[in-house]
């Protein structure tokens, strides 16, 4: 880790925002790569290991799945790695944040995954900290850390395995909050959704997707059936069940998808079906596989109405507040 990234830590445990010492101090490194953080208020220890702080103990972790998930499918959906353009389109579609405004801001990617959307936001220009409750940081920081097809203005990543019901960051410091397709698969998402805005700047945008309430899938029969299940199964368990079922129904989906009138339908295959143009078949095959584990391993899948976080996000103070099925965005309202 950097060592800038120190000045925005703080202990998860205490209600302070004191920083934290790092053990052992050397005033002349940049880098640290393995070493201590203590809080001077409760003593307690929090490790740096190969460049990432690690405020989350083995047992906390619930999401273990997404972390073997993350670093068997690493490169999968990483644009410059794997050469398609599919999560810089998302990113800038979905979030509706201009190139030029994400050009020097710090923004937190909360539940970075792999890294796709962190290493979209640096491609633009932005300093990013990355930041996940599993193993899926080490995948992050190595995709982060690849130098392949970097932009000229490329900003920093640095990668942090935190819970974001506990994040170890000081209030008031981010420009951005990014956090999509993660807050579904946590055991309480509004409280997390209303906790994240405190780490924004005046100002700050703050940006959310995640699963609508939707009545339709309580038709998705075969999923959730599936689901009573797979979410306890060994990832390698998990893999070949989910390549079982992509072998049966991904050209199903495929012609289902160029089919107008029968598109609609594709949803209630067994199959989270991935197909955009311009990506080849084998890379919409292994989307397909991925998104599909994505669907049958997480230990949570909470719904939320995107009307009812606007409502939570209104009282808690944000301005400019729209949203829509599965997305929220909003700014911070400027601090007197």
């Amino acid at each position: 880790m950097k060592k800038w990234l120190l000045n925005l830590l703080t202990c998860p445990c205490c209600n302070t925002e004191d920083g934290l010492k790092l053990i052992p101090e050397d005033p002349s490194a940049d880098e640290i790569s393995n070493g201590v953080l203590q809080c001077q208020k409760c003593d307690k220890n929090y490790l740096i290991n190969e460049g990432i702080p690690r405020f989350v103990n083995p047992e906390e972790d619930y999401a273990k799945n997404f972390g073997a998930q993350w670093n068997q499918f690493r490169v999968t959906q990483i644009d410059r790695i794997s050469e398609h353009n599919l999560s810089r389109s998302r990113l800038l579609n979905d979030t509706k944040w201009p190139v030029d405004w994400i050009q020097g801001k710090l923004i937190l990617d909360a539940g970075c995954g792999a890294g796709r959307f962190a290493d979209e936001l640096a491609q633009c220009g932005a300093t990013v900290v990355a930041c996940d409750l599993s193993s899926a940081v080490n995948a992050c920081k190595t995709n982060v850390d690849n130098k392949i097809r970097y932009t000229s203005n490329r900003g920093e990543v640095e990668v942090v395995q935190a819970d974001l019901m506990a994040m170890p960051f000081k209030k008031n410091i981010f420009d951005g909050i990014h956090c999509a397709g993660v807050i579904q698969h946590t055991p309480d998402p509004e409280r997390i959704m209303t906790a994240l805005p405190s780490h924004l700047l005046a100002k700050g945008k703050l940006f959310y997707n995640f699963y609508e309430i939707d009545p339709f899938t309580k038709y998705q029969v075969l999923k959730y059936l599936f689901r009573r299940c797979t979410p306890k199964w060994r990832m390698g368990t998990l893999v070949k069940f989910s390549r079982w079922l992509c072998y049966v129904f991904f050209i199903p989906s495929l012609i289902m998808s160029r089919i107008p009138i029968i598109r609609f339908f594709n949803r209630f295959l067994p199959i989270c079906s991935v197909h955009p143009y311009g990506v080849n078949l084998k890379q919409q095959f292994q989307l397909t596989l991925l998104d599909t584990i994505d669907w049958y391993g997480p230990q949570y899948e909470i719904r939320q109405f995107h009307k009812r976080i606007a409502e939570l996000l209104e009282k808690k103070g944000l301005d400019e507040i729209k949203s829509e099925k599965g997305f929220v965005w909003a700014i911070q309202r400027r601090r007197e």
